[in-house]
């Protein structure tokens, strides 16, 4: 499962049984950054449903590499995740995921107003993706995991 955890949304994403690529599934959204218990909930009966043996949060990294506001709560939220669902948490730089999601969606003319609700669960895929994508090499290439 990969999660785009925003200030009052979280995008999911879900890869195929096979690792191979990632789909977005839903964008939680929440009232108040800080009521948090509505989105573990919805997101424990995804892990379920799906059957999820591990998450790949984004990490909002700024671009100089350094740790801001925004990776600080990410930090939060994955050990929240990982008390919660008892399952391992692997952050995963999504710098310019959302960017690279808005671009896609404009350059497939999606109405701005359409954008905004979906941008969160294509940086999902997007950060999910690479992570799948990371896993597909090491195995070709038999480099060690950097989990």
């Amino acid at each position: 499962m990969g999660l785009d955890y925003g200030s009052v949304t979280v995008g999911v994403a879900i890869s195929d049984e096979l690792l191979i690529t990632a789909q977005g599934i839903e964008t939680i959204n929440r009232k108040q950054e800080n009521k948090l218990r509505q989105t573990l909930a919805r997101i424990e009966e995804l892990i379920k449903e799906y059957n999820v043996d591990r998450i790949v949060l984004g990490y909002p990294k700024n671009m100089n590499n350094t740790i801001g506001e925004r990776a600080v709560k990410s930090e939060e939220f994955k050990e929240m995740l990982e008390r919660r669902t008892g399952l391992p948490v692997i952050l995963w730089d999504e710098r310019l995921t959302t960017a690279a999601a808005s671009q896609t969606l404009i350059l497939g003319n999606v109405r701005r107003e359409d954008r905004k609700a979906v941008v969160d669960k294509l940086a999902a895929v997007l950060i999910l993706q690479g992570y799948l994508d990371y896993l597909s090499n090491q195995a070709k290439f038999n480099l060690p995991s950097k989990e």
